[in-house]
């Protein structure tokens, strides 16, 4: 992750930049994904294309691992054909039990929350989404 601001890079997803020491995704003069500098009128990082207008606040970002939430979804969807294990995980307990039921809703909900957990677009029980690997 990229200062927004100064373009300094971070580790993690800090309050506060060490090096402006202004909020580290509120800035419009850099790309957050690659350090790329950019105009504050455009939409995507000319660089590697990354949405530049989703502002994402760090304290939107949940402590849960993208990664186990993508093997939850996918692995026993795949070996075992028991749908739903990463809700669980998520505390999505009503939803995870409805796959349960349906299958993954056929396979199509379980495929659906997989490209979702990949891409990081995944959210958990308190709205947050899970961006870290």
């Amino acid at each position: 992750m990229f200062c927004r601001n100064c373009g300094k890079e971070l580790a993690g997803t800090p309050e506060i930049c060490l090096g402006c020491g202004a909020k580290p995704l509120v800035g419009s003069s850099f790309c957050h994904a690659c350090g790329a500098k950019t105009s504050p009128l455009a939409e995507f990082c000319p660089k590697c294309g990354a949405r530049l207008g989703a502002k994402v606040v760090a304290g939107d970002v949940s402590e849960k691992s993208r990664l186990t939430t993508t093997l939850l979804c996918i692995l026993p969807a795949w070996f075992v054909s028991v749908a739903g294990i990463h809700r669980f995980y998520l505390g999505k307990i009503g939803t995870a039990i409805l796959m349960l039921l349906t299958l993954g809703g056929l396979g199509i909900w379980t495929l659906i929350d997989f490209i979702y957990a990949v891409t990081g677009n995944m959210k958990d029980k308190e709205g947050k989404l899970i961006k870290k690997w």
